[in-house]
């Protein structure tokens, strides 16, 4: 009896300290579907959440779409910055793959008139641009990555902004294939690189600039969102 009690007061704390975490206590009926969604996945080293680069994203997109509900979806990845291990590299990375195409594919399944807005910032926008490939890239197995999404799903997708994406030379140096944008989304995407950002500009052996700090501030936070709601 004592060791029955004992476990319905531990799952009552477990159940009480993830209302605080998440902010809500338990509900018993789903949360009404949003006009929008933004599905964010925040850059290398930022604590979990969108981000700064998101967070700004998500303020000025906001502000553009007046009495449209809007709900904010971080892709839940490490975000690692151990780039020396190519394993650990590649690990981190899809596990964004996996979390963000299962949410906007569940998303599209569930609220149908939802219009998904998908955005990434750094490797956040790796893990953002390669949910919208049409195939796995040669040479990756196909038992590691998860499938591409659904061609219908793209339908639910207003829009896709990227912001500071690595570039394909930057991205051969840990063995990481270049991101090819879907077809399905290429039309509906912005791809947004600062003038000095050596991260995304293509310059070989890439290290971070100030540049690739600054999108919050240099007004592409305000392009993309325009952007964004030009396609809801």
């Amino acid at each position: 009896m004592r060791a029955r009690r004992v476990a319905r007061i531990l799952a009552t704390a477990l159940l009480t300290t993830a209302a605080i975490v998440t902010g809500s206590a338990p509900s018993a009926s789903a949360e009404p579907c949003p006009d929008v969604e933004i599905v964010f996945a925040r850059g290398t080293g930022e604590a979990p959440g969108v981000g700064g680069v998101g967070q700004a994203f998500v303020d000025s997109l906001r502000s553009q779409l007046g009495a449209k509900s809007v709900a904010v979806y971080a892709v839940n990845y490490p975000a690692s910055g151990d780039f020396a291990d190519q394993m650990a590299f590649a690990g981190t990375v899809v596990d964004g793959i996996r979390d963000a195409g299962a949410h906007v594919q569940a998303t599209a399944a569930n609220c149908p008139n939802t219009r998904v807005v998908l955005g990434g910032y750094s490797q956040g926008a790796v893990v953002a641009g390669f949910v919208t490939a049409a195939e796995i890239p040669p040479g990756v197995p196909s038992s590691l990555v998860p499938q591409p999404l659904p061609a219908e799903v793209a339908n639910h997708v207003a829009a896709v902004t990227l912001f500071g994406k690595p570039s394909g030379e930057f991205l051969s140096q840990y063995g990481a294939p270049a991101i090819v944008i879907g077809p399905l989304y290429a039309p509906k995407t912005i791809d947004l690189c600062a003038s000095g950002d050596t991260i995304c500009d293509g310059t070989p052996g890439g290290v971070p600039t100030f540049a690739h700090a600054l999108y919050p501030v240099n007004g592409m936070v305000g392009e993309a969102a325009a952007f964004a709601a030009g396609g809801i």
